[in-house]
């Protein structure tokens, strides 16, 4: 198997740009996914989240889990379990409005340190949509402007740990499915593994590294690049040792924001056919709620079906 792809964010300056371009296309083509290193985030401000974390967890969220989720899923266990993860959870949301003064039991500084975490990852997403217009021809911005709606992108950020369960070969940490979103911003434990990807049939682990920052692609990417490239199947595995942090950000496109293949794109294709439908983007998640756990291609049908009533909505000229 070929090997898990590692990208060094400091070989875009100078004479390494275009190798590192290729690996970059080569990830989106062929992985949906990929590892930054020397990414701009200092290594000191992701200590400060991970410790930080890690102590929230300790302190406000381990008890709960055990009540809640434990005591449920283990009751009688005899069969594998497939509606329910093993994971301990938050949501905080950065845009187009933030909840983070909302979010109960938060220390003060622990708010200001996830604010000011949000703020660099939102800058190197938009860098990441930019090197992918790059990589696909497409003008400068175009993923920018395409996720923009009227009131600009959804962003968020997913706080998980996943604690050891007894009976991992039972429970899934989190069931697979693809992101229907964006572009997605992972900083996971660099000692708990469990995050796999499905590639060629089978299931590949996400290395864990110290400060690397791992990408990966959703629908609405495979979509405007018609196909090019794949949002794909992942899961976490749950382990019997260690408690595994994973937090995830969605860079998504606003509500209303209108999803459909870049005309440069079908340009491209011989028979100039467009695969994919064109949508507003809250209708793909109202759809995606309820069929998160299942195949993507379903959804992208369902989309289909409802493509007639979709006129194309606000276009940003920020």
């Amino acid at each position: 198997m070929a090997n898990f792809p590692l990208i060094d964010m400091e070989n875009l300056n100078g004479g390494e740009r275009g190798a590192t371009m290729e690996l970059i296309k080569d990830a989106c083509e062929n992985w949906g996914f990929f590892e930054l290193l020397n990414h701009g985030i200092s290594h000191e401000l992701l200590d400060k989240v991970e410790k930080m974390t890690k102590e929230h967890y300790k302190k406000c969220m381990e008890q709960r889990f055990k009540d809640m989720v434990e005591a449920k899923a283990l009751e009688g266990l005899k069969a594998e379990v497939t509606d329910i993860d093993w994971e301990s959870t938050f949501f905080l949301r950065h845009l187009p409005t933030s909840n983070i003064s909302e979010i109960p039991d938060l220390e003060e500084e622990y708010r200001n340190l996830m604010k000011d975490f949000a703020g660099k990852l939102e800058k190197l997403a938009e860098e990441l949509l930019d090197l992918l217009c790059e990589n696909l021809g497409l003008e400068k911005g175009y993923l920018k402007k395409a996720f923009h709606g009227s009131k600009g992108p959804n962003f968020g950020t997913k706080v998980s740990n996943y604690p050891p369960c007894p009976t991992p070969d039972l429970i899934k940490g989190l069931r697979a499915h693809t992101d229907a979103g964006g572009i997605i911003l992972l900083f996971q434990d660099d000692k708990v593994s469990g995050l796999q990807l499905l590639k060629d049939g089978e299931w590949i682990d996400v290395p864990p590294m110290r400060h690397s920052i791992v990408i990966n692609l959703g629908d609405q990417i495979e979509v405007i690049t018609n196909g090019k490239y794949k949002s794909v199947m992942h899961r976490v595995i749950a382990q019997t040792d260690g408690t595994r942090m994973s937090i995830a950000s969605f860079y998504n496109p606003g509500n209303d924001a209108v999803i459909f293949p870049a005309p440069a794109l079908l340009e491209e294709t011989a028979e100039k056919e467009q695969s994919y439908p064109k949508f507003v983007f809250d209708d793909y998640m109202k759809l995606y709620a309820g069929l998160k756990f299942q195949a993507k291609e379903p959804r992208f049908e369902a989309m289909k079906a409802v493509e007639a009533n979709v006129s194309l909505g606000p276009v940003a000229t920020a």
